[in-house]
């Protein structure tokens, strides 16, 4: 299970990396412009991402910051976006990377604010941000159809079978070009 962690880190970064490659070749009017979807612009939705991204990884690392994350401005360039996301990515993938079996099982906690401090378990948390991350780059991923700029193949990642060069770039970077499923 820990190497399938690591796995879908670098599958996140991956698919974030063609994703925010894509929103880039928008202008800043057109990234913030009304779309349909859960949250109203790929602006939003794609900083949604970011700051839940940052959360999340902030309870792992037990820095401390909690909601406190959400109080930063939100991005309105797609390039310094992507900047950032690419960093929070980097975090991911190396929390993972080293990731053991009873690190795995450890608790961390996560301020939910006038809920009050909530224990969850790092696996548990983990499948629940690449859930997450997955299911917002979907809409994000909806979104970008209805502009100038062609939506990405976000899932030409784990197959030999049509694997996207940035993928083989996030594996072979990570050591990984030889691994196989457990």
């Amino acid at each position: 299970m820990i190497s399938h962690f690591h796995l879908m880190a670098l599958n996140n970064a991956y698919a974030n990396e063609k994703l925010l490659d894509a929103v880039c070749e928008l202008s800043e009017k057109e990234f913030a412009a009304p779309r349909t979807g859960f949250f109203p612009s790929l602006k939003a939705t794609l900083n949604h991402v970011f700051f839940v991204d940052r959360y999340y990884l902030d309870a792992l690392y037990e820095e401390g910051v909690g909601k406190k994350v959400y109080d930063a401005q939100e991005i309105s360039n797609p390039s310094e976006l992507k900047s950032k996301q690419a960093k929070e990515d980097a975090r991911l993938v190396a929390f993972c990377r080293d990731l053991t079996d009873e690190g795995a099982r450890r608790h961390v906690t996560t301020d939910r604010g006038d809920k009050g401090v909530i224990e969850e378990r790092v696996d548990a948390l983990l499948m629940h941000l690449f859930q997450h991350q997955i299911h917002h780059r979907g809409q994000a991923h909806a979104m970008l159809s209805s502009t100038k700029v062609k939506p990405p193949q976000l899932d030409e990642f784990f197959l030999d079978f049509e694997r996207d060069p940035v993928a083989e770039k996030h594996l072979t970077t990570a050591g990984m070009t030889d691994w196989q499923p457990n």
